[in-house]
């Protein structure tokens, strides 16, 4: 009887470790997106938003929209509406070509206190270059964004050929 007891806290220790693990996995998978902060640079913005949409599911589906959407600014939010919205946008032929590209290059093209423009240039998983205009603002309004570098807007992309 007594290695009963014995094996069965040992069943229920090895459970409860089971069931804490999981639950840390669930709670860090979400915790991958990056939240905007006044330390973080506009490069770095656009940076966060490409490195996120190159690898959209991951951790989770549309992950990588979502960490785009982070770094938006409340003004572009009104034109692109809210997530799903947005969601939908990405997915679409005008910009789906953002989602799970394989490289990309920022270039700085011009800056002033308040507003960087940068022309990023994306490979396509179709093996095709698009370019497109990038520009952040900082955020001036009282609340968590303020003093951020957020995202105002993305032009729609020019298609450079292909690199076959």
């Amino acid at each position: 009887m007594k290695k009963f007891v014995k094996y069965s806290l040992y069943g229920l220790t090895y459970v409860v470790i089971i069931f804490f693990l999981a639950v840390m996995f669930i709670v860090t998978a979400k915790a991958d997106l990056i939240e905007p902060n006044n330390r973080i640079e506009p490069y770095q913005v656009v940076k966060i938003q490409l490195t996120g949409l190159m690898n959209n599911d991951a951790p989770n589906i549309n992950s990588g929209i979502e960490q785009t959407w982070k770094f938006a600014h409340p003004t572009n939010k009104k034109y692109t509406g809210p997530l799903p919205k947005f969601i939908s946008l990405l997915n679409s032929e005008s910009y789906k070509m953002l989602l799970n590209h394989l490289e990309s290059e920022i270039i700085k093209v011009f800056k002033s206190s308040s507003r960087y423009g940068f022309e990023v240039t994306i490979l396509a998983k179709n093996k095709s270059y698009y370019k497109f205009q990038w520009v952040v603002e900082k955020y001036y309004e009282q609340g968590p964004l303020k003093d951020c570098w957020l995202t105002t807007s993305v032009s729609t992309p020019v298609s450079l050929g292909s690199s076959i």
